[in-house]
């Protein structure tokens, strides 16, 4: 519905609900494809209504990327960076709460805000800004899913790393079943990867976590030992991603809600809880992945594997890689390695699939491009690939850690450009109405977003020297 066409004598904030996109949407085949009960109906069938989009957006924040600082922060420091996944997870809660605000209540997704709203200069830099942050998490789904199908069926990295470029085919046939299809099928791999977890943690043998130890950590925030920094931008970087908040604010627009008070009222409360219990999920599963490799790997040197082969522990330590190896031997089960790579196959699918939306959601919001899926999906993975096919190429199995970690200090370098602008729209009367940020999200909104642009400009120069160190091999 276009502006000319509302009541003049609404109320400002009224026509501030009405979606100015001028017939342009957000995921045009997906957008109001789920029926919302009346809002008299019970709050189940309202719940069961609107949740979806948080728990596609969760995948992101228990992704490849997550898995490899995960592990490293665990192996090297044990729970002390447990405080680090806690705050960060606090933070996406808030600033996908916010995202799906701004959805709700404007009919527009972060990247048509920022077009509309902002300077027409401003369109190409960020987009490409975006589009950059959307390939450093196309590169960690990447390896991630490569490492799976290497460890699973002993395909050489090299070649899993091509073969993961088919997966554009999963996308293009769920995209056919509609919105309800995708997050059934996201929800079976998050719920994969928990369950995975659960076992090798709670019911495998040889794994007692230290929980009063790791109660003190989550509330003792410290950067005492070398290095703990970066890793820790590492891990804000893989939690609070900057995509994510462009493509909630897209998501939510799935649900056909009425645009009175009431059911704007209704979908933002629906969404905040959608967004609390999805996320509060990926932050279980992220520390578990963390206490696992703290219980199983910190204070070890090494590990002899059937066959006598000796796996030396260091920190330039391939760790998702050693995880597999070393699983089965240390915990004293053979599933534990199969589960670990299990839950990473399904990691890196589902991430592949939200990359993929988001990527759509950027490209149309920013330029008003629009392109096939397919066309869409083969052009970001074919620009993941090159990179991560190069790197290993030249330096071997071994750089598959330092890969992911870079892609996640990329992500925690461009979070204040997507941060920024959403809070800069929410908290507007003009542009929100009524609906704008309360006193609560308007304090934490801003305090995640200085919070993490001061951790990052802090952590800038060791995070140049490590990701240079990288990318050259030195």
């Amino acid at each position: 519905m276009n502006r000319q066409s509302v009541d003049r004598t609404e109320p400002e904030s009224r026509q501030l609900l009405i979606d100015a996109t001028a017939g342009q949407v957000s995921l045009e085949g997906l957008h109001g494809s789920v029926a919302v009960p009346h809002q008299q109906a019970s709050f189940w069938s309202q719940w069961r209504a609107f949740t979806g989009p948080a728990i596609l957006i969760s995948v992101g924040y228990m992704d490849p990327g997550n898995w490899g600082t995960d592990l490293q922060g665990g192996a090297q420091y044990k729970y002390g960076l447990l405080w680090v996944i806690g705050i960060a997870s606090l933070m996406a809660i808030f600033m996908q709460v916010i995202a799906a605000r701004l959805g709700v209540v404007t009919g527009k997704d972060l990247a048509q805000c920022c077009r509309d709203w902002y300077p027409r200069w401003t369109r190409w830099p960020n987009w490409l800004m975006s589009e950059v942050a959307i390939g450093a998490c196309d590169l960690a789904e990447v390896l991630g899913s490569a490492v799976a199908l290497n460890l699973l069926f002993h395909i050489p990295l090299f070649w899993a790393v091509i073969i993961t470029g088919l997966d554009v085919l999963l996308l293009l046939a769920l995209q056919r079943f509609g919105m309800r299809t995708i997050e059934a099928v996201v929800l079976v791999l998050v719920a994969t990867i928990g369950l995975c977890y659960f076992i090798e943690i709670f019911v495998l043998p040889q794994t007692k976590p230290g929980f009063l130890e790791m109660g003190r950590a989550l509330v003792t925030p410290h950067f005492h030992q070398a290095g703990m920094l970066y890793v820790a931008i590492g891990i804000i970087g893989a939690t609070v991603m900057p995509h994510n908040l462009y493509l909630h604010s897209a998501l939510v627009q799935s649900r056909n809600f009425q645009k009175d008070e009431a059911s704007i009222r209704r979908a933002i409360q629906f969404n905040a809880i959608d967004s609390t219990v999805a996320l509060t999920i990926a932050f279980f599963v992220n520390a578990a992945i963390l206490v696992l490799a703290a219980t199983v790997f910190f204070g070890k040197q090494s590990v002899i594997v059937p066959g006598g082969q000796v796996i030396t522990f260091s920190a330039d330590s391939d760790w998702i890689r050693v995880a597999y190896l070393t699983l089965a031997p240390l915990m004293g089960a053979a599933a534990a390695s199969t589960l670990f790579a299990i839950a990473l196959l399904a990691s890196g699918q589902s991430s592949t699939i939200t990359g993929t939306l988001a990527g759509q959601v950027v490209m149309e919001g920013f330029m008003r491009w629009r392109v096939q899926p397919w066309v869409r999906r083969l052009i970001t993975r074919t620009l993941a690939i090159l990179p991560a096919v190069l790197i290993i190429g030249l330096r071997g199995d071994s750089s598959v850690t330092d890969l992911l970690i870079l892609s996640q200090v990329v992500l925690a370098l461009q979070l204040p450009f997507a941060m920024f602008p959403l809070l800069q729209f929410t908290n507007s009367r003009r542009r929100m109405g009524e609906w704008r940020n309360g006193w609560f999200l308007l304090i934490t909104g801003w305090a995640s977003a200085i919070l993490i642009t001061a951790i990052d400009v802090y952590g800038l120069p060791e995070s140049l020297r490590a990701s240079w160190q990288i990318i050259t091999g030195r």
